[in-house]
């Protein structure tokens, strides 16, 4: 049974009703430009509007975060990822949301409790200690560390927040020692919210009209912990990319993952509807594919996303539940790719120009951007890359002299 029905037929079982739809396309009239957690588009429930699906709710839930993109390559962060949640509408409490976590982790997941830590709130000079979750963790046998900032969560600057309790799971060889703050080898995996406030913009909170609790699983995180890998991307999640990518590609490790992560997420973001453009959501994907590209091209600039396998592409759309034909999303790319290509062209003779044969300042960016649209990070790469084939030059006249 995969790691998604064990989840979801559980909190079924228990009676929650499975969400419709995981877009990354928010709601209209919200703000954010992509879905970037399992709670974000039940907001409204969570602040008291009734959901038309009862009071408690279970659901796998797409999400896309750019302000992890300096992380990717490392062995967990990803750009799109999925998220396992479960939700009480002010219907149970935190005893037994985190009764269940740790029943799911220890009986469906098969996870041996002495593997386990979890963090409280412990309390500050607004909101006092979250004893609930601390009674209901002692209760069960499991280490507690108590901390502040790292146990509040919020939905942003304003709207839902509240105190938190984080299971952690060992990761290390031997004995499991230390702290979740003190031993990086305990890896968050699941996260309860007590959903309790309301912050508005001067920083006050204000108490919801229900208690609520929002819980939130990282499918990939978990399937790497499962498998027992030291990386999401050598779970069964990646098995085509990581088969097919690096006999097409030679790439160093980080390189490799951030191609694929990339690759992946772009293929999610158009099977949602997004096209490349300059503003918006569609910048977020043409900036994905540019870096990618970018990659591609530092060693080897006859590589070409024409090449990528068609089992990849549908390996993701099918698996993400996406109805977008794999020669329209092959197509996409390839396109975009042609249109980076033009543009780096159009952009290195533009920069040959005398007025830019200094250092650029502020009004040159913006002259760029603003009248040959080169956006401020293909300038300052283009630049690099100048500066570098400059130096290749002198060296080789040294030599040669």
């Amino acid at each position: 049974m995969s790691v998604e029905k064990t989840f979801i037929d559980f909190f079924v079982q228990r009676g929650h009703i499975p969400t419709t739809g995981s877009s990354l396309i928010p709601r209209p009239g919200d703000p954010v430009l992509f879905t970037t957690a399992g709670m974000h588009p039940l907001t409204p429930f969570l602040e008291g509007e009734p959901h038309p699906l009862g009071r408690r709710l279970v659901g796998v839930q797409r999400c896309l975060r750019t302000t992890d993109l300096d992380e990717i390559g490392d062995p967990t962060h990803l750009t799109v990822f999925e998220m396992l949640g479960s939700w009480s509408l002010g219907d149970y409490g935190s005893q037994q949301s985190l009764r269940w976590g740790y029943e799911l982790l220890r009986d469906g997941f098969g996870i041996d409790p002495v593997r386990m830590h979890v963090t409280v709130f412990g309390g500050d000079d607004r909101v006092e200690l979250d004893r609930e979750s601390l009674r209901t963790w002692r209760s069960l046998g499991v280490p507690v560390e108590l901390t502040t900032d790292e146990n509040w969560w919020s939905n942003g600057p304003t709207g839902p927040c509240g105190p938190d309790s984080e299971i952690f799971l060992w990761t290390g060889d031997g004995s499991p020692e230390g702290t979740p703050t003190t031993d990086d080898r305990w890896m968050e995996v699941w996260n309860h919210v007590m959903v309790r406030f309301r912050r508005h913009e001067d920083g006050s909170l204000e108490p919801l009209p229900q208690r609520n609790v929002d819980t939130g699983l990282g499918l990939e995180r978990l399937s790497m912990l499962l498998e027992g890998k030291s990386s999401v991307y050598e779970t069964e999640l990646f098995e085509p990319w990581m088969r097919l990518l690096p006999e097409l590609w030679t790439l160093d490790e980080v390189s490799e993952r951030i191609v694929i992560d990339h690759l992946r997420s772009s293929i999610v973001i158009i099977g949602d509807g997004v096209r490349p453009s300059n503003t918006g959501r569609g910048y977020v994907l043409r900036r994905l594919i540019r870096r990618v590209l970018t990659l591609l091209w530092g060693s080897d600039r006859s590589r070409t996303l024409s090449d990528l396998p068609l089992e990849v592409l549908e390996h993701t759309l099918r698996h993400f539940h996406q109805g977008e034909r794999v020669p329209v999303v092959q197509q996409m790319l390839v396109d975009e790719e042609i249109r980076f290509t033009d543009l780096l062209a159009r952009g290195r003779r533009i920069l040959s120009h005398d007025r830019f044969q200094k250092t650029l300042d502020h009004d040159d960016f913006e002259y760029l951007h603003q009248t040959h649209g080169l956006p401020y990070e293909l300038v300052r790469s283009l630049v690099a890359q100048s500066v570098t084939r400059e130096r290749c030059q002198t060296v080789t006249g040294d030599l040669s002299g």
